[in-house]
């Protein structure tokens, strides 16, 4: 960044107006871009409210919320649903909720104050029949204002974001609806400028696209491996998981001392605002369960999603619905935790699992502890078939770190350019 941009940054930060600029509500913006509000861009249209329960193989391709929240890149193409669950209706007198090319569908709910600007562009070039459906609302353009695929970056700059959280109502659900977002504005410059920002955003999604795509390979290529490398062989011991592991049943309120934590799919993660549910728990001596580093955790009702690890994050508090394992410290952990989070090893557990409904379907913990692995004795391989697991890991982990990066590149980028900071 050189030191033109650099200064320009720092005098919007103190909110001193740089040369060939201007104060519009609070935001310094370039001298030649305008204040939008949505209600003069576009006319908006409600989306069917239709549960998925309601949808089937056959009917009309349908966009459900949740993909919305589910969507990194800003727009969703018709393609992407053709193979998605449908909507089986007759579609007179319901035209209004047809997706058209160019439109943009908005959320109106959220778990979270962050995903109530959630929007994403439609791409429909032969406007096929594609419904909105349930929790959100249609925009489309009345004017030629807003540039084709600059739409996809309507709602991501801070100033549109914070007008959406200053005007979401609700408590455990957040919404903005069709007469409030009228409200809102962007800040833009003309057309051939929008689409030059455009182009640029574009490149550092499909930039962010392709590092996912990439460690989704590298997973894919590590599962293959482990399971060729944690294969039973003849001088292996087979273990019984009650001789290595002791549940760990010890705890402790909130009061700082340890750190709360969810235990996900992708292991152990610090409990972060956008799925706390903290302000819920009206007795402030709640007990939550104490785990330390290198313990055996897993979650009874979503383990057959894989919510099962060791834990590396440290010394913690989670949810009493946790279960937590001491493991015996002669056991290799880099190999248990290769062997323990493995499909094969999921699907075998599973066996036990109890409870009438698939969502409450649950492994206790005197259950678990039941099961058997097969492990290595020779201690070469143990330390061959470590060293591996070690490194195949630690490359993953420096691929998500990089894409971390890009990711905090892809947001600072939008708002120098969104705002004007960073011309182009």
């Amino acid at each position: 960044m050189n030191e033109q941009i650099k200064s320009r940054i720092n005098q919007i930060k103190e909110k001193n107006v740089p040369i060939g600029y201007k104060m519009i509500d609070g935001n310094i913006v370039p001298e030649d871009y305008v204040q939008d509000f949505f209600e003069n861009i576009f006319e908006f249209y409600g989306g069917l409210g239709i549960p998925r329960e309601r949808l089937s193989e056959e009917g009309v391709e349908y966009l459900h919320y949740g993909d919305l929240h589910k969507n990194d890149a800003n727009v969703i193409s018709y393609e992407q649903y053709s193979k998605k669950p449908k909507y089986n209706t007759k579609l007179i007198g319901k035209e209004q909720f047809l997706l058209k090319d160019g439109d943009i569908v908005f959320v109106d709910a959220s778990e979270d104050l962050e995903g109530t600007s959630t929007s994403v562009l439609v791409s429909n070039l032969n406007n096929e029949y594609f419904i909105s459906g349930l929790h959100t609302f249609i925009g489309r353009l009345k004017r030629n204002c807003i540039e084709y695929d600059f739409r996809r970056y309507l709602t991501c700059a801070g100033y549109v974001k914070k007008q959406f959280q200053k005007l979401a109502s609700g408590f455990k659900v957040y919404g903005v609806s069709r007469e409030t977002i009228k409200k809102i504005y962007i800040l833009h410059g003309n057309n051939a400028e929008q689409n030059r920002i455009a182009k640029v955003l574009i490149n550092w999604d499909e930039i962010v696209t392709n590092q996912k795509k990439y460690i989704e390979k590298l997973k894919e290529y590590r599962k293959a491996l482990f399971q060729k490398m944690l294969k039973p062989k003849i001088d292996w011991m087979e273990i019984e998981l009650k001789d290595i592991l002791k549940e760990r049943k010890s705890f402790y309120i909130k009061d700082g001392k340890y750190t709360h934590v969810s235990l996900t799919i992708n292991g152990i993660e610090e409990k972060g605002k956008q799925y706390n549910r903290d302000f819920l728990v009206k007795n402030d001596d709640k007990e939550y369960k104490i785990t330390h580093i290198n313990d055996l955790c897993y979650n009874p009702a979503n383990l057959k999603f894989g919510v099962i690890c060791i834990n590396r994050y440290g010394d913690a508090i989670f949810s009493p619905i946790y279960v937590t394992f001491e493991v015996d410290k002669k056991i290799d952990i880099d190999i248990l935790e290769a062997i323990i989070t493995s499909q094969p090893f999921i699907n075998k557990i599973r066996r036990f699992e109890e409870g009438t409904l698939y969502e409450r379907q649950a492994v206790k913990s005197e259950d678990f502890i039941k099961g058997k692995i097969f492990f290595p004795t020779n201690e070469n391989e143990i330390k061959n078939i470590s060293s591996i697991i070690n490194l195949m890991n630690e490359n993953i982990k420096l691929q998500e770190k990089k894409l971390n990066l890009l990711v905090k590149q892809r947001k600072a980028m939008q708002q120098l350019l969104l705002t004007g900071i960073i011309r182009i």
